[in-house]
């Protein structure tokens, strides 16, 4: 897979970096831009290049924006716990479509990624044409109790002292990604704002749920995708939180989402 050098630009004073990809064969042939937001402890390069993604939606025909979140990638990394939350990153995303120049897209997420999307439509409805929240079911409004583990984790000297599973989990994952650890513990010890029912009931773009069927992090996506007016759901079969993100089958509907909306 090819390696992306990302540009940057500055969301509220903080430097974002971003991956821009036209889509093959010149003019984009959808007229059409697809922005990516990753997970967390992740990045644009692992949630979207190596696992196909940008080339397989600009061979589609799409006009391709990814964004490194904050504290993560190559963006800014920041340390106090107010310089995170899913509404000011869905500002950043928000921030970058009017950096390229871009009035609307389609907006995928992943994981914390599709919390991110989910604030952005909720926030700035005008500028999403259609959703996908991905790897994230029904918990994006139930939420998760206890996340001191993980961030405990993040900040531990030494990995064989981690003994909480989940915990053990992201911190192999943000030292495969290479990851800033301290960013990442203060990024999940920042306040979660919640969302309501109500808030992802009255979203009205097109929307598709997607969760594997193997993801014990989720939550169920048809209980999200029930609240949500005419959304789709998909169950990417046999894959769990960390393998579902680039599933063939995942790759094919979205593609077909798309294509009708």
């Amino acid at each position: 897979m090819p390696t992306f050098t990302s540009p940057t630009f500055t969301s509220n004073g903080v430097t974002i970096a971003y991956l821009n990809a036209a889509a093959d064969g010149g003019p984009d042939r959808h007229g059409a831009t697809v922005l990516l937001i990753h997970g967390f402890a992740s990045n644009l390069q692992i949630n979207w290049v190596d696992t196909g993604w940008v080339r397989h939606l600009t061979r589609a025909g799409y006009h391709v924006l990814a964004i490194d979140n904050r504290g993560h990638g190559q963006s800014q990394k920041l340390y106090n716990l107010d310089d995170y939350g899913a509404p000011l990153m869905a500002d950043d995303a928000v921030g970058l479509l009017d950096r390229v120049g871009i009035r609307s897209a389609h907006v995928m997420g992943y994981s914390m990624g599709a919390r991110i999307a989910a604030f952005m439509t909720i926030k700035h409805a005008d500028r999403v044409k259609s959703t996908v929240f991905a790897g994230l079911g029904i918990n994006m409004i139930k939420g998760f109790s206890n996340t001191e583990p993980i961030a405990e984790a993040l900040e531990a000297s030494n990995i064989d002292d981690i003994t909480d599973p989940t915990g053990r989990t992201f911190r192999l994952f943000a030292d495969q990604t290479k990851s800033d650890r301290r960013a990442l513990a203060a990024c999940m010890r920042s306040a979660r704002q919640p969302i309501t029912a109500a808030q992802i009931s009255a979203i009205q773009c097109p929307a598709l749920v997607a969760v594997g069927t193997e993801d014990g992090v989720a939550g169920s996506g048809a209980e999200l995708a029930a609240l949500i007016p005419g959304a789709q759901v998909l169950d990417i079969p046999g894959r769990d939180h960390m393998r579902a993100v680039g599933d063939r089958v995942f790759k094919d509907e979205v593609l077909q989402f798309l294509e009708t909306v």
